[in-house]
């Protein structure tokens, strides 16, 4: 008879407690903590059904002199379409945990459905824990996609995932969702802490001794981070994010977490109505064409990983009508347009604290570059000023608390980019000067040290 623990769980960030307390004092929440009962199997009760593949490893490790590892080259699984295949670092990686994470209703099972689809050299098992057989099938052909190497599974049970898996010996499994599996040696409800940790570790060991890749759904709390514990992230080799606007067509994919790639690589896809569909060239969609130059709007140059990017970035400056000024930033963060105000204020006297200020990245899209903060205050200026920026113009540089134009990596990117896409001038940092030849591009270079030079040439 195997012993029965009542422990204690964050549902926040998964601490672990004996007894009930209040606040959490791992995340500093209230009333999370949760009753769940952990039942302890007896050794070797387990069916490790996935052992049974030929490629699983059933003999224990041995200590080994790192000289002495010998390296293995496992291929990657070629993803089709370009912006997957880039956030991943390159394909799938056999054996690989991936842990796919986004709002309700974003895309993410559609996204996972596709990839299942359009992967007809391989064998793939799509368990659904959410769905019925019908609505995956409804979903696929509003996709219009046909294969013969997709199987659809309906089912929550870990142990019968398993064995189904034993019979379809899958290269690909695709979990939808993490939070509604549960296994049968933990005595809680599918989607409480330990349930989650638990099913995961079934997947990562299932992954590690098969080779078999695995993508896991995850669902996301009202917080914006991934529900369940944060030793589910630990776990998994990446964390991929899907995120974007309800209000706008366009889906941002991101890898917070790679240990096969780079973690600043972007991928941009647009919702229609027969799936997600990639975009090639986002710099054409962010950047408004418009007869007329407006005034509060200007076009930056940024990096998302190795992909450079033109953005338009909008600003309105007007008059506080309320005594409190009020700041508020779409798509920016908002502590550093509060810096960016601060260093316009002290250090180029603009008088801009009595006046609200509204910042907006067009397209939906969040932009943590800080090669952007040139094209932001230009754009705060010419709104406060009332005169517009040529549309040919574009920035590519990042602002100090001195009031400096300071320099930006892959500047030679940014410039080919904008020279793409029609730009006649660029504003740069003068420190970028060193190392780039300007006669490789025929686009007007322009270089500054300071905001007060930008504003003269600007605006005279």
């Amino acid at each position: 008879m195997s012993k029965t623990k009542t422990t204690y769980f964050c549902q926040n960030c998964g601490a672990q407690s004996g007894k009930w307390i209040g606040r959490c004092p791992s995340c500093n929440e209230w009333n999370t903590y949760a009753e769940e009962i952990v039942q302890k199997d007896t050794k070797n009760s387990r069916l490790q059904v996935f052992s049974t593949n030929k490629n699983s490893k059933n003999e224990s490790n041995k200590p080994v002199l790192l000289q002495d590892v010998g390296l293995q080259d496992f291929p990657r699984i070629p993803v089709p379409g370009k912006e997957l295949s880039r956030v991943l670092g390159g394909g799938i990686v056999p054996g690989s945990l991936i842990l796919f994470g986004g709002e309700p209703g974003i895309g993410k099972s559609t996204l996972m459905l596709q990839l299942a689809l359009r992967l007809k050299n391989l064998r793939i098992l799509y368990v659904s824990g959410e769905e019925s057989e019908q609505q995956i099938k409804m979903r696929a052909e509003r996709i219009g996609i046909t294969t013969n190497s997709c199987f659809i599974l309906q089912e929550t049970n870990t142990q019968n995932i398993f064995q189904k898996i034993a019979e379809t010996e899958p290269q690909l499994v695709i979990i939808d969702s993490i939070q509604t599996l549960y296994t049968s040696y933990i005595d809680s409800s599918p989607g409480s802490v330990s349930q989650v940790r638990e099913c995961a570790a079934e997947l990562l060991r299932f992954a590690k001794e098969t080779n078999t890749p695995v993508f896991m759904i995850g669902h996301i709390t009202k917080e914006g981070s991934l529900a369940g514990p944060k030793v589910l992230e630990h776990m998994v080799d990446t964390v991929l994010q899907f995120e974007g606007d309800r209000n706008h067509v366009y889906r941002l994919l991101r890898a917070t977490k790679n240990r096969f790639g780079n973690t600043n690589e972007m991928g941009i896809y647009e919702m229609q109505g027969e799936g997600l569909k990639e975009v090639l060239n986002p710099s054409e969609i962010l950047v408004t064409n418009r007869e007329n130059a407006t005034s509060g709007v200007s076009i930056a140059a940024t990096m998302e990983g190795n992909r450079p990017m033109m953005i338009e970035t909008q600003a309105l400056v007007s008059s506080a009508a309320y005594g409190m000024p009020q700041r508020s930033s779409t798509g920016f963060d908002l502590r550093r347009l509060s810096m960016l105000l601060a260093v316009l204020e002290k250090r180029c006297g603009f008088k801009l604290g009595i006046k609200d200020v509204f910042i907006n990245i067009a397209g939906g899209i969040r932009v943590e570059d800080p090669g952007i903060d040139l094209a932001l205050v230009c754009a705060i200026l010419s709104s406060n000023e009332d005169l517009p920026i040529k549309q040919n113009v574009c920035f590519a540089a990042e602002v100090g608390l001195t009031g400096e134009i300071r320099p930006v990596n892959r500047i030679e990117q940014r410039i080919s980019e904008a020279e793409k896409l029609g730009f006649e001038k660029i504003f740069i940092s003068s420190f970028n000067l060193k190392g780039l030849n300007t006669k490789n591009h025929k686009i007007e270079i322009a270089s500054f040290f300071r905001i007060e030079e930008v504003f003269a040439n600007l605006f005279g």
